[in-house]
């Protein structure tokens, strides 16, 4: 189209120090943005590189320059023109970029430099694998904000940012005063906490979103152990935020090598049980369990270098913690002989497991993962697991070698299940992809599916297609409706419950079959889109003919961008219906077919207790009580966080796909976890 949508890079040492925003079809962009930047040598230049971005597809590279701080005069703005230039082709004309550089002592008390040399020593805790609490954020809702649409009205949403940090709240549709009642958890990085980005987004549909404002919190004069409430105004009187901030110390984790291992202590073993005991199942609920993770090493790692060999190190994962190992140069079979240890705060979270390759000069490249769900667990057992690719649908090449130990509650494990799910770091906005919206198609396909032979089973009853069925189909029909009480209803899911784990027990296990029937299905998905990827690329042909005015050439160019644009938001929000349609009937039925059999018994406690209730109280007082909780909540409390149990507990059942990634893969005979268990008997 004649254009580009143009943002650029900026790196120090092989590092990204900061990133511009995106000028959309523009070869002419200003951006108009400051940035302050902290310097430990002026002999290394600043690298910058400027990129034309892509929807969906790689940014292409539009030219590179070098910025070189030695030459530089302090205390002094210089306006400096650099050429754009492309190392392998160095005779083309690439353009040229317009900074005005400053260069100051570090002693400037500069807001600005505060900030960034607060980000940078979150950087380096965050490095050291230390944080040293936990600021909890209640995003209870906003007040008078600034109307972006022709209606008069906006379609708000919040981002977070603390560091590397990021969350993004739900959007509310056509509203000037969002409820948003929505929880999310920072690690703190620095004894002072750090500063808090609050950004108010209008979300638009078919184009860039529009900002509504800004707010700035300085989370050091806030105290810890307690709740804060604070009505933040956003700048130039574009509305009000209303959050609950809570601050509380943590030592959550910790890393320390093999010889160190807490659990293998007879005395701190049973300190731990007693701390996780049936007797101090409700104090504090927030703490449910501790995993202990030994990552010994691993073997046959793909060579990402062009040596024939790999610089791998280990990053463990679970729900938004993180840690990792030290790096082995040159070397596919590496042993770090690491324990790592997390708090848990949700038994049905997931441990994920990852190899990078480490590149100083680029990001570290992928080598393999494996997630093992938490209640997979078998304590004390040192186990092989073969590396699976990025979406951990099929194997990559190597195996690592993990031990694992897993203490918790169990009173508080089921509590913690009928709460709000911890969100994830936001670190990238959703893509369309061919690939992710035929398979979630084909799951709700499957899920309609069974819909309808449930239904053509039920019809060939009434249509006596055989004889006994139908008959015994007429006496059970007879017998429930002429003695039925609402407590049925809870009872017969709890009877299905007992009548699957009876034929679960007995042998007769389809689960299986469903496993295998989906990863064919994913497979076959996965061989077709490659196959379109090599075989028919994307290709985007414009021809203009005719006698057209620019402007009248700038107006298409703009509409079809906005038609672009709207197409693919559609997409992803069709396919992110897909996917949730699909995920919840999967999950219902893995509830049924004991799939997490914590879960299933979580369910049959809960199905016994709601028959109990239902046949000994009556249903007015069920439904008074109900009524009453529901009208009087928010007069009990204005800032609780509203949630649906029911939601809350599909959410940690498993669907389909999860299934298949968190399946183990078999491995070859010569892995052996035996082999590495002789090599390193600590």
């Amino acid at each position: 189209m004649g254009t580009s949508d143009p943002y650029v890079k900026f790196k120090i040492s092989g590092k990204e120090v900061f990133r511009s925003k995106t000028i959309h079809k523009n070869l002419n962009p200003v951006w108009d943005e400051k940035v302050t930047l902290l310097l430990d040598s002026l002999r290394e230049p600043l690298y910058i590189k400027v990129f034309d971005y892509d929807f969906g597809l790689q940014d292409d590279f539009m030219g590179s320059a070098y910025l070189y701080l030695e030459s530089l005069e302090q205390k002094r703005t210089l306006d400096v023109t650099l050429d754009l230039k492309d190392p392998h082709y160095p005779d083309h004309d690439l353009g040229s970029l317009e900074l005005a550089v400053t260069l100051s002592p570090k002693e400037g008390d500069l807001r600005e430099a505060q900030q960034q040399q607060s980000l940078r020593l979150s950087e380096l805790h965050r490095k050291s694998q230390l944080w040293r609490g936990i600021v909890s954020i209640s995003l209870i809702e906003g007040r008078n904000l600034t109307p972006m649409d022709t209606n008069g009205l906006s379609d708000p949403y919040v981002k977070f940012r603390l560091g590397h940090q990021k969350y993004k709240s739900k959007t509310m549709p056509k509203t000037l005063n969002p409820q948003w009642r929505e929880q999310f958890d920072f690690h703190l990085y620095e004894e002072n906490g750090g500063v808090l980005e609050i950004t108010v987004w209008d979300r638009d549909a078919g184009k860039r979103d529009d900002f509504i404002g800004r707010a700035l919190l300085d989370l050091s004069g806030l105290s810890k152990e307690h709740t804060h409430k604070l009505d933040l105004p956003l700048e130039e009187d574009k509305g009000m935020l209303v959050l609950l901030v809570t601050l509380t110390a943590s030592a959550a984790v910790s890393i320390s090598d093999l010889s160190v291992n807490i659990l293998d202590d007879p005395a701190e073993r049973c300190e731990i049980l007693s701390r996780y005991s049936l007797l101090r199942s409700f104090h504090n609920l927030k703490d449910v369990g501790m995993v202990q993770v030994k990552v010994i090493g691993a073997e046959g790692l793909m060579a990402a270098d062009v040596t024939g060999k790999s610089d791998p190190f280990c990053v463990v994962e679970l729900s938004n913690d993180r840690l990792q190992t030290h790096t082995v140069y040159k070397n596919l079979n590496p042993e770090w002989n690491k324990v790592f240890t997390f708090n848990v705060k949700d038994i049905h979270a997931v441990l994920e497991v990852t190899v990078y390759d480490e590149d100083r000069d680029r990001s570290a490249d992928f080598l393999g993962k494996v997630a093992v769900p938490l209640l997979k667990i078998q304590n004390g057992e040192r186990k092989a697991y073969a590396l699976k690719n990025k979406e951990l649908t099929g194997p990559t090449k190597g195996v690592i070698f993990l031990e694992t130990d897993v203490i918790f509650n169990v009173v508080k494990a089921g509590l913690r299940t009928l709460v709000p799910i911890e969100q994830k770091y936001i670190e990238e906005e959703p893509k369309v992809s061919k690939h992710l919206l035929q398979q979630n198609f084909n799951r709700v396909k499957r899920c309609i599916l069974f819909l309808i032979n449930t239904g053509c089973y039920i019809n060939s009853c009434f249509e006596w297609e055989s004889p006994q069925r139908s008959i015994c189909a007429f006496l059970l029909f007879l017998l429930v409706v002429w003695n039925f009480e609402l407590y049925m209803i809870p009872l017969s899911l709890l009877l299905l419950l007992a009548w699957n784990y009876f034929l679960i027990a007995s042998g007769k296990d389809t689960r299986q079959g469903d496993v295998q029937a989906l990863e064919d299905l994913l497979q076959d998905e996965e061989d077709e889109d490659d196959k379109d990827d090599k075989d028919s690329p994307l290709r985007l042909h414009l021809f203009f003919m005719g006698d057209l005015t620019k402007e009248h050439l700038d107006s298409e160019r703009k509409g079809f961008m906005n038609k672009l644009y709207a197409i693919q938001d559609v997409c992803i929000s069709v396919q992110n219906a897909l996917d949730e349609v699909a995920s919840y009937g999967e999950r219902i039925k893995n509830t049924f077919n004991w799939t997490v059999p914590f879960l299933s018994w979580l369910a049959i406690a809960a199905l016994f207790v709601g028959t109990l209730v239902i046949y000994f109280i009556p249903l007015r007082y069920i439904v008074l009580a109900w009524g009453v909780n529901k009208f009087t909540k928010k007069l009990r409390d204005p800032y609780i966080i509203d949630n649906n149990e029911l939601l809350d507990f599909l959410s940690r059942v498993p669907s389909d796909v999860q299934v298949v990634q968190y399946q183990e893969l078999k491995l070859d005979p010569g892995s052996s976890p035996n082999k590495r268990k002789k090599n390193n008997p600590g």
